[in-house]
């Protein structure tokens, strides 16, 4: 589709060889020769691209880009003005101009700015696009959620959001440090500005400083050029650092000073940088001890945990497997209608998780692969999950007799025996020590399949 493009210039052979040259460019060109006359034809018209002359009798173009403003913020508006005018031109763009050009200049000239002024404007829509899609991923709503243990991280998490107070979030390995991080810079004030992440393990010591940072040129060898620091590319926003309980203790002395003064300096520059930086800390041991084994600084430990928020383990809050098999199941069904056995559910409940949830969304996704079929059966579970003996090793012991009633006794010892016996009720009941017409009305009474 040909973009439509109003030209406003008073001068009309001026418009004429503007006009000719961008229909033979590809754009439909509408042509008026006032301001007054622009701005009818623009309520009157739909433009993607409004190029206006900033030099008027009537009204100037400066006016028009006020007028269309009130009413538009995403047509592109580009000024043409005189030389002597570029200083206007300036004032224009701060006002809300995309681009100018000054006369004369040629097609080519002409083509280009239009075509990098259009480039520009869909880049920045997208980048927003992107962000309402971010910030929608993210709301704290939208987290499963059904354990009430989850329920006050969530809640937790929801209040220290709109504030700027540093957070430190504790957890173990896969239980979605990261996601609630997320889920405090989207749902904050900071929401539009860049969200940096340092994972601090996975940067060698010897680059963390300049990571964080950043150098001159000349600071160390291999510094070829200056380049900015993650404290520098998060300004305005947030800083996550990942796995903090890994920084070298020179890198914990400077981190400190940054939340304490708002302030560092670039590896070999002593000029101080300001920053407006709102930090969120993630570790998953135990910092406290580490701090009383004096391997973490104390005073930097209280500057982190303004806020702590533990996440607690998959194998306190099974109540969200459900949901998370249904949420991850529908992420990787491609398109097919997939249901889960209830046997495979109460297996996956049984379970100790000690990946906790990303080896949740590993066991699913493999099944999902392996399956083939509509329905996930416990044969398509890794056999760690479903071999009787892994699941009394996985489960604890006030997990595993959680509920004495003689009923949830027997549906247990009734499912390890058909799990143990690959689903032979024969060969299950005699590890049952009962006959078959007994396992086979015990497994009516208990609804097993």
């Amino acid at each position: 589709m040909k973009a439509k493009l109003l030209l406003i210039d008073d001068d009309a052979n001026l418009c004429q060889v503007i006009s000719y040259q961008l229909k033979k460019m590809g754009y439909d060109v509408d042509v008026t020769n006032s301001g007054g006359e622009g701005l009818e034809a623009y309520r009157q018209g739909n433009y993607d691209i409004v190029l206006t002359d900033i030099q008027m009798p009537d009204i100037s173009g400066i006016q028009v880009l006020q007028e269309i403003r009130k009413q538009d913020k995403d047509v592109v508006i580009i000024l043409i003005t005189a030389y002597g005018s570029v200083e206007n031109a300036l004032e224009a763009c701060r006002m809300g101009a995309d681009d100018y050009i000054t006369k004369p200049f040629g097609q080519e000239q002409l083509l280009f700015v239009i075509e990098k002024t259009v480039r520009l404007r869909n880049l920045q829509t997208e980048n927003q696009s992107l962000r309402e899609e971010l910030s929608d991923k993210f709301r704290f709503e939208n987290m499963i959620v059904n354990s009430p243990a989850m329920e006050n991280v969530v809640q937790m998490a929801g209040k220290v959001a709109r504030s700027d107070a540093t957070v430190l979030i504790l957890g173990e390995s896969g239980t979605g440090k990261e996601l609630l991080a997320r889920g405090i810079h989207y749902n904050s004030p900071r929401a539009t500005k860049p969200l940096v992440t340092v994972n601090c393990p996975s940067i060698p010591d010897t680059l963390l400083e300049s990571e964080l940072f950043g150098h001159i040129r000349g600071a160390f060898t291999g510094a070829i050029k200056d380049r900015k620091g993650k404290f520098e590319m998060a300004d305005g926003g947030t800083l996550l650092l990942d796995e903090i309980a890994d920084l070298r203790e020179d890198v914990q002395a400077k981190l400190l000073r940054v939340l304490q003064e708002r302030e560092f300096e670039r590896l070999g520059e002593s000029t101080p940088i300001q920053v407006d930086v709102r930090l969120i800390a993630a570790t998953n041991k135990d910092i406290e001890k580490l701090v009383s084994d004096g391997k973490f600084r104390e005073d930097l430990y209280y500057r982190l945990s303004v806020v702590p928020i533990t996440i607690p383990p998959l194998r306190e809050r099974k109540a969200d497997i459900p949901y998370l098999v249904e949420f991850f199941i529908e992420r990787y069904k491609k398109d097919k209608k997939v249901t889960v056995d209830s046997e495979v559910l109460e297996i996956l409940k049984t379970y100790n998780w000690p990946g906790n949830i990303r080896e949740l969304e590993n066991v699913i996704e493999r099944a999902l692969v392996l399956s083939g079929k509509p329905r996930i059966s416990p044969q398509d579970l890794p056999v760690h999950l479903t071999e009787p003996s892994s699941i009394a090793r996985n489960q604890p012991a006030d997990n595993l007799f959680s509920d004495l009633s003689l009923d949830n006794l027997e549906k247990r010892a009734i499912q390890m025996a058909l799990q143990r016996s690959g689903g032979n009720q024969t060969k299950a009941a005699k590890l049952l020590d009962i006959p078959r017409h007994v396992l086979l009305y015990r497994l009516k009474k208990f609804n097993i399949k």
